[in-house]
């Protein structure tokens, strides 16, 4: 009798250690996030799960938290959660030149998308640009646009209103091209020379190439001004009937309020009902940022001669600089970011040189002077677009850029969206900023976590993240995403940078012509 009861009690001592340490696999992998509380980028509901990471890839996710492993580093995720990297669907920078990217990464950024606003490397062939990225190993990973302004230059259309047939089958050849060595899409900045000189055929046919391979057109708009944003938006959904199309840093130019942020929305979804894919990207400031020459008018630009507009057309040019600063909220509300007088206003300028700030724009900065941050859109209405499941998150920003959106819009979607005004839960926020970004671009198997995916992670707190940099100071990197893994690899350990890098150029996969 007394056998039988200590080889039962033996039994069940067995049984309960088993069921608190169960070890599931002989696999040792390189590391164990334990106890995560896992978003996973798909706007699902968090559960806790232990992540494990082989090589560069999510190798298992482990939702029964009594199981064992093995690996080579352990992480304890109690108190923090586990996400996908962000995507930043609109970023610049030269990755040859500054290869570390620390402002994306430390704002949980682990792929930028570059090549925006029509302009990429000013290359026929991408693919040794490409190579050379490859070599200097970038801090985040970065998915390639080749730019449509660029195009024009290099197939010598340039300021050609309408391309002859030889210079747009060149175009065509430059485009498909790209396509070849492993870019996502086409990027248009009809706002800027010399895409401004397009018209919707040659857009069109553009389109249809890149609707053939498979790729995306992501345009700055002709026009985001109020009265000319809707014309705008359809001429890109026109060449929605051919391809994928992508609202760059989707406004509203004086703008105002909610309704009309709804009346620009139901054009997308509008759209959207009638079969074109259509998405968009936003940062979260109400001041854009871009060069001076936004403010002038096509005649005093390239190929126009400026000296000889000034000579000949002064007063023309004064007023209509007059004007047009009086309808972007005034001299105030430009503050100049590059150059002699970066860090101050227009305002400002006119008063230290005693003179004009009209005067100040012909005769000190000129129309490639300078860029600057234009204090321009309505914060009521930018959050109207923000909400809608058609639009994701971006900076529009870069390391050197003298505007905090290259530094904090990622933190502080968490900071103000989720965690002070409650206007997305914390899967909505990431959902926007990991797993739509990831769907829009066409990028496979990043974006999401999930088994088999690439691991770029983010293990983090919500309530500590937070986006110090600001207009007076805007090249503060964010604090909070003190874990950031870049396919598998640890790029920021406990708030420290690591000495390497590991991010890659991510190519698309090749479709037919």
């Amino acid at each position: 009798m007394l056998s039988r009861f200590f080889s039962f009690y033996f039994l069940t001592l067995l049984l309960l250690s088993c069921e608190h340490t169960q070890k599931t696999d002989d696999i040792t992998y390189d590391l164990w996030i334990k106890n995560a509380n896992v978003v996973d980028g798909m706007g699902s509901k968090s559960y806790r799960a232990h992540v494990l990471v082989l090589d560069d890839e999510i190798a298992k996710i482990e939702k029964d938290t009594k199981q064992e492993f093995l690996a080579q580093e352990q992480v304890d995720a109690t108190n923090s959660v586990l996400t996908p990297g962000f995507i930043d669907t609109h970023a610049h920078g030269d990755p040859i030149e500054d290869p570390e990217f620390k402002n994306f990464l430390a704002m949980g950024v682990t792929t930028i998308a570059l090549g925006q606003d029509g302009y990429s490397p000013r290359e026929k062939d991408l693919s040794g640009w490409m190579q050379k990225v490859d070599s200097v190993n970038s801090g985040v990973n970065i998915a390639m646009f080749v730019g449509h302004n660029t195009i024009r230059q290099l197939s010598g259309v340039n300021y050609e209103e309408v391309p002859s047939e030889e210079g747009l089958a060149e175009m065509k050849r430059l485009l498909n091209n790209a396509f070849e060595v492993g870019v996502f899409g086409m990027t248009s900045g009809l706002e800027y020379n010399p895409g401004s000189f397009s018209k919707k055929e040659e857009l069109e046919e553009l389109a249809k190439v890149v609707g053939k391979r498979g790729g995306l057109i992501m345009s700055h708009m002709r026009n985001e001004d109020d009265t000319e944003v809707e014309q705008s938006i359809r001429e890109l959904l026109s060449q929605g009937k051919y391809c994928p199309v992508h609202v760059s840093h989707i406004k509203s130019v004086y703008g105002k309020g909610e309704e009309r942020g709804r009346e620009i929305l139901k054009l997308l979804d509008s759209a959207k009902t009638e079969g074109v894919q259509v998405t968009a990207d936003l940062y979260p400031y109400t001041a854009s940022y871009t060069g001076i020459a936004i403010v002038f008018p096509d005649w005093a630009k390239k190929p126009h001669d400026f000296d000889e507009v000034v000579a000949n057309r002064k007063s023309e040019l004064q007023k209509f600089l007059r004007n047009k600063i009086a309808q972007r909220n005034g001299p105030q509300a430009t503050l100049i970011g590059s150059g002699e007088f970066a860090g101050k206003n227009l305002q400002e300028i006119s008063k230290e040189l005693n003179k004009p700030f009209e005067d100040v724009l012909i005769e000190d900065i000129g129309p490639y002077g300078a860029s600057g941050a234009y204090f321009i859109m309505d914060e009521t209405l930018q959050r109207t677009l923000v909400q809608s499941n058609l639009v994701n998150i971006c900076s529009d920003g870069s390391p050197t850029m003298r505007h905090p959106r290259g530094y904090g819009s990622f933190p502080k979607v968490i900071e103000n969206y989720v965690n002070k005004d409650g206007l997305f839960t914390l899967e909505e926020a990431i959902y926007k900023m990991t797993g739509l970004a990831a769907k829009t671009m066409g990028l496979q198997k990043r974006g999401v976590i999930q088994e088999g995916f690439k691991a770029d992670l983010l293990l983090f707190a919500p309530a500590d993240i937070k986006a110090t940099a600001t207009f007076e100071n805007p090249h503060q990197l964010a604090e909070g995403f003190d874990e950031v893994w870049v396919n598998g690899k640890r790029a920021i350990k406990n708030a420290q940078f690591s000495d390497e890098r590991f991010g890659k150029i991510l190519r698309k996969e090749v479709s037919q012509k």
